[in-house]
């Protein structure tokens, strides 16, 4: 099973990714992470990816989807993965589509996480005061949210044009989300699975 969330910062993605994970055996990916990852590997694709790095610039969709089939296809992802925060453009959905499906595979789950504005800014106070982390300070986040919204408002279309993408309740506290999210894993909910891979 194959799923993306979907959700503003301080949703609460990262979170419930992680409880997915630790309960079905899928994995969570993480472009930042796997960039990071390849890097220090020193292998030729992340070789490449450091490259494209130290000189600034932002690593291709192209070399992107190749670290993320890389993944997909390690072992510890037999039973499948989480995307959290990707894709954030149409082509990078579309490349992902394409991908998946010369696997035979396809997304299966698209969530989510619906949150009121003001909930997502007493969670970023909170997160900063307990974890300081520097992109959520006022103004990082305020460009973290926006960069959302612009790449939600493009992507998000895309994947409801090929079915149904159920929202959750991201207000709630995180066990009322995690029982919202596996009401659907479970396939209780009406939204169909096996979204169309063809692009």
């Amino acid at each position: 099973m194959n799923i993306i969330f979907f959700g503003p910062p301080a949703a609460g993605k990262g979170t419930q990714a992680k409880i997915i994970q630790d309960k079905y055996g899928l994995q969570q990916i993480s472009t930042g992470d796997m960039l990071r990852e390849e890097a220090a590997s020193g292998s030729t694709l992340g070789k490449k990816a450091q490259e494209i790095m130290d000189m600034g610039l932002l690593v291709s969709d192209e070399v992107i989807i190749e670290m993320i089939a890389k993944r997909i296809d390690s072992p510890d992802c037999a039973k499948g993965v989480i995307f959290d925060g990707f894709p954030r453009t149409l082509a990078q959905a579309q490349a992902l589509d394409k991908m998946l499906a010369a696997r035979g595979k396809a997304i299966d789950i698209i969530m989510e996480l619906d949150v009121d504005q003001d909930k997502l800014v007493q969670r970023r106070e909170k997160r900063q005061q307990e974890e300081g982390r520097s992109d959520d300070n006022a103004d990082a986040f305020k460009k973290r949210l926006q960069q959302y919204n612009d790449y939600a408002a493009v992507v998000l279309p895309y994947y409801k044009n090929k079915g149904a993408v159920p929202k959750i309740d991201g207000n709630k506290n995180v066990e009322q989300v995690t029982d919202q999210i596996e009401v659907i894993l479970r396939g209780k909910d009406s939204a169909p699975r096996a979204f169309c891979c063809g692009v």
